[in-house]
């Protein structure tokens, strides 16, 4: 299965029209978001997925009953860390990389995934560890995903 990872979309409707087409056109089975959406406006660009989302809150993440609200249809949000079970790997989704170090060495999970720093950050250690860089481009000026293939654990930056 093929997985969607983005972080700090950051209300840029450009860069999220991009990724939503990207993994659309690549057929991806889900999408993690990590968080910092922030408005929640943007549902309607997330509404276009062929596929559902999950997603954690970000600290930027201010009105999260409309945020729920909008994403009620699209998937599910909730609070960092969320543990999820997806084609028989075992992954932790966060927002800030809080004791991420622990959770890499812990052995416990496949991935570890997170958003929050808004650089990319690809490592196989115990756990594969993926920040995907920022969605939005606003900080660094590049707008990136990657696309996970779970079988393999092999995953793919893509900038947009």
């Amino acid at each position: 299965m093929l997985i969607g990872i983005m972080s700090d979309s950051h209300d840029n409707l450009v860069n999220i029209k991009k990724a939503v087409a990207l993994f659309n056109d690549k057929k991806v089975g889900l999408v993690i978001h990590c968080g910092d959406f922030v408005s929640p406006f943007i549902a309607q660009e997330f509404e276009k997925l062929d596929m559902q989302l999950v997603g954690v809150f970000g600290n930027n993440d201010g009105d999260k009953p409309y945020l729920l609200e909008r994403f009620a249809k699209i998937g599910e949000l909730h609070q960092d860390p969320f543990e999820i079970n997806i084609a028989d790997r075992k992954i932790v989704i966060m927002h800030q990389p809080k004791f991420i170090e622990e959770l890499i060495a812990c052995d416990r999970y496949d991935a570890v995934i997170y958003g929050h720093t808004h650089k990319i950050d690809i490592r196989k250690d115990k756990s594969l560890t993926i920040n995907p860089g920022e969605t939005g481009g606003w900080l660094t000026g590049k707008s990136s995903v990657v696309i996970l293939d779970t079988q393999t654990l092999s995953p793919q930056l893509v900038y947009l």
